[in-house]
């Protein structure tokens, strides 16, 4: 059986951790190692996390020494990885019984190097609020407009990172790195199910207009090398296609 590592940044989730944590424990498929990267110097949930994971093996928890953000604990996570396969899944959000199973099953018979699924949107007390279709991604003028890939629901081989990483962003992070890898030739197929219940929480920074103004606009003139007419260009796109959600 191939290993997934699924890596889970921490900061300040204690409300959802158990639920997140119990739906990727209790997944069919079980030949998997949990990486929880630890952000919150503070160390507020330390001991409750600590408790949580402590009787499973197959969990590991690193702490770092700073709050560096979800994208570049990510980053420390797939350094720590063992796994053929990698999946993220954030710290709130939970994956149905046998999202593993499936996604993988769907890559290997598809012989495929990155997917990601449908998923449902719920709000912060588990109601259901509106739901994403999953697509498929081969040109870059494809996604280049809409980050239309929930980070929870992706999963990919490991090999295709080589020394492609997260940015150091705090929000759109995700999309930087979607769009490198499919600059460089990299498909992503979209599984059409609903594999992933992503949570929609009004305090988290994901929330904040204005930060996803700045890194989107950072998205398109730094990562992308746009020049500032073209950059606001996308980024007006990018911001009417959220609306339309």
């Amino acid at each position: 059986m191939k290993l997934v590592s699924v890596i889970i940044p921490y900061f300040k989730k204690k409300k959802y951790i158990a639920d997140t944590l119990s739906s990727v424990l209790n997944q069919s498929y079980n030949n998997l190692e949990i990486i929880i990267i630890y952000d919150d110097p503070e160390k507020e949930d330390f001991e409750y996390l600590s408790n949580l994971i402590s009787h499973d093996k197959r969990i590991k928890l690193i702490f770092n020494d700073k709050n560096l953000g979800a994208g570049i604990s990510r980053n420390i996570g797939i350094e720590e990885s063992k796994g053929n396969y990698i999946a993220f899944i954030d710290a709130d959000d939970q994956w149905i019984k046998n999202k593993i199973e499936e996604q993988l099953s769907f890559m290997i018979s598809g012989n495929i190097d990155f997917s990601h699924t449908s998923y449902k949107i719920i709000d912060e007390e588990n109601k259901y609020i509106s739901s994403r279709k999953a697509k498929n991604f081969f040109h870059i003028k494809d996604l280049i407009k809409s980050c239309d890939i929930g980070l929870s629901t992706v999963m990919f081989k490991k090999e295709i990172l080589k020394s492609n990483r997260f940015p150091d962003l705090r929000t759109k992070e995700d999309f930087v790195l979607w769009l490198k890898l499919i600059s460089e030739g990299i498909s992503i197929y979209g599984l059409n199910k609903d594999l992933v219940l992503w949570r929609k929480v009004k305090n988290s920074l994901s929330s904040s207009t204005i930060q996803k103004i700045f890194d989107g606009f950072k998205v398109y003139n730094y990562y992308m090398k746009f020049n500032i007419f073209k950059s606001f260009y996308y980024l007006i796109c990018l911001g009417l296609n959220f609306l339309k959600k």
